[in-house]
């Protein structure tokens, strides 16, 4: 019985002892245009600047930019430059504020989601982009780490440990 109440005790302690303080996920400390900046004609491109560098690859990090009619106005590929993430912007359209949401992936691996807001104050001659591919398709993924991978983990574990357990109970009887 002490012999199966230490290995409980040291797998609690490997456990717990293996948990660090949790990694630190990017912040964003700048951007262009400027929080609640008034332009009078719109920006050719976004710009985030976090504190970390920004995971870089396909599909990692998304900006939209959204008029005030619930219009998308980015064009193109999102590019992360650094502590940067950039996005390109079509001329914009009607006057008011614009919101720029963006979901980036910390170098720790950890989405970052966000928004900044401008508002343009002349009404610009652009026509919107086409909404992101995400929001064409009801059924996309909700993207970050799936979650089948620590179930498994779990089961492996749980499973050891429970192997242990009856092979250390039935030398000790």
């Amino acid at each position: 019985m002490k012999r199966l109440l230490a290995i409980a005790a040291l797998t609690a302690a490997a456990l717990l002892g293996g948990a660090g303080p949790a990694l630190a996920h990017n912040t964003l400390v700048g951007s262009d245009p400027a929080e609640g900046a008034r332009l009078a004609t719109g920006p050719a491109e976004v710009r985030l600047t976090f504190d970390q560098p920004v995971r870089a690859g396909e599909g990692y990090n998304t900006v939209t930019v959204v008029g005030p009619d619930g219009s998308y106005w980015t064009d193109g590929q999102v590019r992360v430059e650094g502590t940067s993430v950039v996005a390109p912007v079509r001329p914009l359209g009607p006057a008011g504020t614009y919101t720029v949401g963006y979901r980036v992936l910390s170098d720790d691996g950890h989405p970052v989601p966000g928004k900044v807001t401008f508002e343009l104050t002349a009404p610009g001659t652009g026509t919107p982009a086409p909404p992101p591919a995400a929001d064409r398709d009801e059924a996309g993924t909700g993207g970050g780490m799936p979650v089948w991978p620590w179930i498994a983990g779990a089961v492996v574990l749980v499973g050891l440990g429970l192997l242990l357990a009856l092979r250390l109970g039935r030398s000790a009887g």
